[in-house]
């Protein structure tokens, strides 16, 4: 029974991404990670520069599931009420709610750091409760529910950064890429040739809400987890099992969501590899989407070069060192 649903998630994973494909040239790992977060029911932070294709990517994917999709620009000026909905007074002199962007399966929150943190609290609720509070009543938000946001990484001027609260509720942070020469030339054909064929309905929501089901029940072993614990731990500063580049680097490390994330993470990565149970390998996986953007790092890793992922590169490698069992991803 396991390896028959393993085997049917695999299936429908393969199709939707082949489908997105379609659309998509290169950028596979981008492709995937959208997609893992589809499967553990996570929102997602694609960072790239503008003209990447982000907009087009989730456009796809809502094509491929036959999901609604809802894209959000974001701007200084933009207010809750824009993306939540308001109340409004119809004919008969009563008030009616009228449904904002928000209220759909697939939401892509473009440039999501251009709006104020009065706005960003509103799209912070919805991610986080999966509904919204507009004159004292609550409305649910549809199921499944995905945001998936894009920021640019260079340009700032008139943007609010992401608070730390709202960065931690994004399950992935994935870094959207140039494109390779080869991939750039096919964009370029495609783009200013013949029509290319849209990407095709090959799964439901239903689907959907049963490979979120799906994922939850694969097992995870006790010395598996102690090993994915103990990524998380390493990241924090002042902890007693602190990485070294920790201590040096980190000003806060990641949050106990941040442990929750990459066990899911590991579980999707577990049933793509046509296994029902998670694996280390898993884990360190999924480890940079999951935990890059829960790490806050000091002004000494600004000035000696170090990111993010450095900082995790080295994290991996000292719980390895230190449990004597490296695991090679």
């Amino acid at each position: 029974m396991a390896e028959a649903e393993a085997q049917w998630f695999r299936q429908t994973f393969d199709a939707v991404r082949g489908e997105v494909q379609k659309a998509i040239v290169g950028q596979h790992d981008v492709v995937e990670g959208v997609l893992v977060g589809l499967a553990a029911s996570g929102h997602v932070l694609l960072e790239g520069m503008p003209g990447l294709g982000k907009t087009l990517l989730v456009r796809s994917l809502s094509q491929s599931l036959s999901l609604d999709f809802s894209r959000i620009q974001f701007t200084p000026d933009m207010m809750p009420a824009d993306v939540t909905g308001t109340n409004v007074l119809n004919e008969g002199r009563a008030f009616e709610f009228r449904r904002g962007p928000v209220f759909a399966n697939i939401v892509l929150a473009d440039e999501i750091n251009r709006a104020t943190p009065k706005t960003q609290s509103a799209m912070l609720e919805a991610m986080q409760e999966r509904g919204v509070t507009v004159g004292g009543r609550r409305h649910e938000l549809p199921e499944p529910f995905l945001v998936m946001a894009t920021q640019n990484p260079v340009e700032q001027e008139g943007t609010y950064p992401l608070p730390e609260a709202q960065l931690d509720r994004f399950f992935f942070k994935i870094l959207v890429p140039y494109p390779t020469k080869a991939d750039l030339a096919e964009v370029v054909k495609r783009t200013t040739g013949a029509a290319t064929s849209e990407p095709a309905a090959v799964a439901s929501r239903e689907d959907v809400v049963r490979m979120r089901a799906l994922v939850r029940q694969v097992p995870i072993a006790e010395n598996v987890l102690d090993y994915g614990l103990s990524l998380v731990v390493a990241t924090h500063p002042e902890g007693d099992g602190a990485a070294p580049v920790a201590g040096r680097y980190c000003r806060f490390g990641s949050s106990p969501r941040g442990a929750q994330s990459l066990v899911t993470a590991a579980k999707v990565h577990a049933l793509l590899a046509g296994r029902f149970n998670v694996a280390k390998e898993d884990l360190r996986k999924a480890m940079k989407p999951v935990l890059r953007h829960r790490l806050l790092l000091n002004f000494e890793a600004e000035a000696d070069g170090m990111t993010p992922d450095k900082v995790l590169d080295e994290v991996a490698t000292f719980v390895d060192t230190r449990d004597r069992d490296p695991i090679r991803v």
